[in-house]
């Protein structure tokens, strides 16, 4: 039991840390709202009417998002590697090329569909 009180102080921390930060926020926040406040900004541009519904966002907004989600994982999932690359010797190298392979072959399929089209 005593290896999880480390992991168990620090969720505690972190839940501390988001409680005060949203108690804090809310004393300390400004209290006059006012129509340009409550307006979306859109990059300094003049926002575009939305529907009363909200409206609806392309779908390549949230492909993109998933995208980068994705390969930004992939990274998370080399730095151990990288940190116990001599202890691993031949068959984390192995292992890893698989799994570089692997991510390769899902950014060339995409790459191929034009899901890395910007415009």
């Amino acid at each position: 039991m005593s290896a999880y009180v480390p992991v168990l102080v620090l969720g505690l921390i972190g839940l501390g840390f988001a409680v005060f930060s949203v108690a804090v926020s809310g004393l300390t926040g400004p209290k006059r709202y006012n129509r340009a406040r409550l307006d979306s900004y859109e990059c300094g541009i003049e926002p575009t009417p939305q529907p009363v519904g909200g409206g609806r966002f392309p779908v390549k907004y949230f492909i993109t998002a998933m995208l980068f989600i994705v390969f930004d994982i992939e990274i998370i999932f080399l730095y151990p590697y990288a940190v116990a690359f001599d202890s691993l010797a031949l068959f984390g190298l192995v292992e890893m090329v698989l799994f570089i392979v692997t991510v390769f072959v899902a950014y060339a399929y995409v790459w191929r569909r034009g899901g890395l089209e910007w415009d």
